[in-house]
């Protein structure tokens, strides 16, 4: 395996290095847009269904925007980012098509994935507490967790607040991290040049 910064100019690897260098400004507009949504997401009322609804679309659909771009960046595993790509496009049309239905939807797989996740975390760390330090934390985010899911799943109204909430930072995080890897994108080509 061949260092990227240490090829010469006229190598594959630093030509290529270069194209996918010149691509850094495409991902700093999906970090941008990522974090505009997030806080379009995070000012919702919970009440306004549809909005959710078309709001989950277009950020399934810019997930799937964001791995069609990472074939291009990424090294490997294009295979799985151009059928994520492919998946979240689709997903997120047809989550368009049918705001109602994607809010009810996903409220609920995020409920019962609070309460999945929290189950597996409480039984893991309880399995794991003699090699884990602060395991007592582990387990009680994992608690946590799983109370919060249990309360989502009861009623859809606090549902959708959940809902919200974990679209906005979910997607909020996801901007961040593309802004940051854009910077490193382009300092990285400009190393490499």
């Amino acid at each position: 395996m061949t260092d990227v910064a240490a090829a010469p100019v006229g190598s594959d690897d630093s030509a290529d290095y270069a194209g996918a260098g010149c691509l850094w400004w495409g991902m700093l507009f999906l970090g941008a847009a990522w974090v505009l949504i997030a806080f379009a997401i995070l000012g919702f009322d919970p009440t306004s269904v549809t909005i959710i609804g078309v709001m989950t679309g277009l950020v399934i659909l810019l997930a799937g925007l964001t791995e069609l771009t990472a074939i291009v960046v990424d090294d490997g595993w294009k295979w799985v980012h151009a059928g994520l790509g492919i998946v979240f496009v689709v997903t997120g049309v047809l989550a368009m098509f049918a705001p109602f239905q994607t809010f009810g939807i996903l409220a609920l797989l995020i409920g019962w994935y609070l309460i999945v996740r929290g189950t597996f975390g409480v039984v893991f760390t309880l399995l794991a507490r003699h090699e884990m330090h602060l395991w007592g934390l582990t387990l009680g985010a994992a608690i946590i967790e799983l109370l919060i899911g249990i309360w989502a799943v009861g009623y859809p109204g606090r549902s959708g607040a959940l809902l919200i909430l974990w679209v906005g930072i979910a997607a909020l995080v996801r901007g961040i991290t593309q802004i940051v890897f854009a910077f490193r994108l382009r300092s990285d080509a400009h190393a490499a040049a």
